[in-house]
């Protein structure tokens, strides 16, 4: 492992921290577990061998990185490299004011075609472009969630988090049900943990969505989405019944 080449003095520490914590077998592990072989979504990616906590412990070490320094760290060919620079824009993007917030936004969807991976979609796109596409016009969430490519449909989707958290349950359903022939297992998975988390704060309208779709719904989403009903509720629903909900 070197650092990259281009890089400014503090992305090249903070490239090199990680390098130092790295782990060969547990790097294994995580190509494995997120699906980097050959025709498999992660192909390509890359891995330290880096628990999560130890990264984000890491970022907090270099809050000063400039979102040019992100966005350059966001070129890694390793995905904790990247994390790390998605962490430090998550926190830049979180206490700053409109103007850093808006910098930060556009570096993240000018860079999105490296934010390649369910971890660095799911850590981000709920703190970054949901929040920022809060209060402002939608529409590149369509736009997204038409690509061919597999991340933009995601961060799509995990964008409605922050909606939902503010209560605005309407384009999030619109899009979940736009969704609903989406090829990809991953995606079915994202829709339905988006649907479990709008069932939190407004059951009715999960069911109302469930049984206007069910004939239609991926047996995955559906799964996801009931999961904090009970057994014998999540039996019926499974079923397609919803009078005895």
């Amino acid at each position: 492992m070197h650092p990259a080449p281009g890089l400014s003095q503090d992305a090249r520490a903070a490239e090199s921290a990680l390098f130092a914590l790295a782990d060969a077998g547990k790097a294994v592990t995580a190509a494995r577990y997120f699906q980097c072989g050959p025709s498999q979504y992660g192909e390509g990616d890359a891995f330290l061998g880096i628990r999560v906590p130890v990264i984000r412990e890491t970022a907090r070490q270099f809050n000063t990185l400039t979102l040019e320094d992100c966005a350059a760290l966001l070129q890694s060919p390793y995905n904790e490299v990247r994390l790390l620079a998605l962490d430090v824009m998550v926190r830049r993007f979180t206490k700053g004011k409109t103007d850093v917030r808006t910098a930060v936004y556009d570096c993240f969807m000018q860079h999105r075609d490296r934010i390649n991976n369910w971890n660095l979609v799911d850590g981000s796109a709920p703190y970054i472009s949901g929040p920022y596409l809060l209060k402002r016009d939608r529409s590149v969430l369509w736009e997204l969630a038409c690509s061919r490519v597999l991340w933009d449909r995601r961060i799509a989707v995990l964008s409605t988090f922050a909606f939902i958290r503010a209560g605005d349950l309407d384009d999030a359903l619109k899009l979940y049900a736009q969704l609903l022939t989406d090829p990809h297992d991953l995606m079915h998975k994202a829709c339905g943990w988006m649907l479990r988390e709008l069932g939190k704060r407004d059951p009715a309208r999960l069911l109302a969505f469930l049984q206007r779709h069910y004939a239609a719904l991926p047996r995955t989403t559906l799964r996801y989405a009931i999961e904090k009903f009970t057994p014998s509720q999540r039996r019926v629903l499974l079923l397609g019944d919803f009078t005895r909900v």
